[in-house]
């Protein structure tokens, strides 16, 4: 592994599987940073240290940013939502096409365990620029919000409490389900864990929920398996042992309750390979899953 200039994108293919899965490790929260300096190490070779490693792949949010903040094809802003069974409110990042007429079909956007960052943000405006309505909530909202740093981001994420945030991202859904200038369907998109509560909300909404692709997400028992009526495009990374263990029987259960869904597997790809802020970056596959989540979308949702 030889170290690169600065700012210059390494890719998965430049690191060693075993030290993925570490980080992968490392993002979750199950080690902490130290743990994976200390497991690094091994891979520092070639003139990269363990805490160059680190830094290589933790995100660089510029090279996330599709769509500026200020695209005059959009508008955004930020507003609050009432979660009365949550946490009291929740916040999130509203995005609309700024020259849009009559209602919008709307898609919920929910983010991986580290809040509304700027990856997350930039999907919500991806969205707006295909004629979408979309809404990013925060459910760091109850901690303060997104606090502009990953780690520390991690660590106020495994301090909410995590039914009360499920109740504030499902009032993040019947809230723009219900807005006047929406067209009452809505689809719902997530990433790590996102993609489980995308999973969770087909679960609750039912038939309200005109269509989920849940990206590298948590599975849901067979039991509230039998409640999803939405249709599904599900995104799974060849290389994520640790969710994809989970899939033989989740497939076996929508089978059994005869779901609409299409599981993806995109060979080689690490899991998060759709975001574009770190290494694990993986551009076919991420830009092949984001066509079929708009062509599922524009199927299920616009009509």
């Amino acid at each position: 592994m030889q170290p690169k200039p600065a700012m210059e994108r390494m890719k998965a293919s430049d690191f060693p599987q075993e030290l993925l899965n570490l980080f992968d490790l490392y993002v979750h929260g199950d080690i902490d940073r130290r743990a994976f300096l200390d497991g690094a190490k091994k891979f520092a070779v070639g003139g990269m240290t363990a805490t160059m490693i680190w830094e290589a792949l933790r995100p660089n949010y510029a090279w996330a940013q599709q769509v500026p903040k200020d695209d005059s094809r959009i508008k955004t802003e930020y507003v609050t939502v009432p979660s009365p069974q949550g946490n009291g409110s929740i916040k999130g990042y509203l995005t609309r096409p700024a020259n849009a007429t009559g209602r919008l079909p709307g898609v919920v956007v929910v983010h991986e365990n580290r809040g509304l960052n700027p990856y997350t943000e930039d999907v919500a405006r991806r969205f707006a620029t295909n004629n979408f309505m979309a809404f990013a909530p925060d459910g760091l909202t109850s901690v303060g919000g997104y606090p502009g740093n990953e780690e520390q981001a991690v660590k106020l994420f495994g301090t909410v409490d995590r039914a009360k945030m499920g109740e504030d991202l499902l009032a993040s859904a019947t809230w723009l389900k219900g807005r006047s200038d929406c067209t009452g369907k809505i689809g719902a998109v997530g990433f790590c864990f996102g993609g489980g509560v995308v999973n969770n909300l087909a679960v609750r909404l039912g038939a309200d929920l005109a269509a989920g692709a849940p990206f590298y997400g948590a599975q849901p028992s067979a039991a509230d398996t039998a409640k999803i009526k939405a249709p599904l495009a599900i995104h799974y990374a060849g290389n994520d042992e640790r969710i994809n263990a989970g899939w033989a029987a989740w497939e076996d259960a929508l089978k059994t309750y005869k779901a609409n869904y299409t599981m993806y597997m995109y060979a080689g790809t690490q899991h998060g390979f759709h975001n574009d802020t770190t290494p694990r970056y993986d551009e076919t596959a991420a830009k092949l899953a984001w066509q079929r989540t708009l062509d599922l979308f524009n199927k299920y949702v616009r009509a």
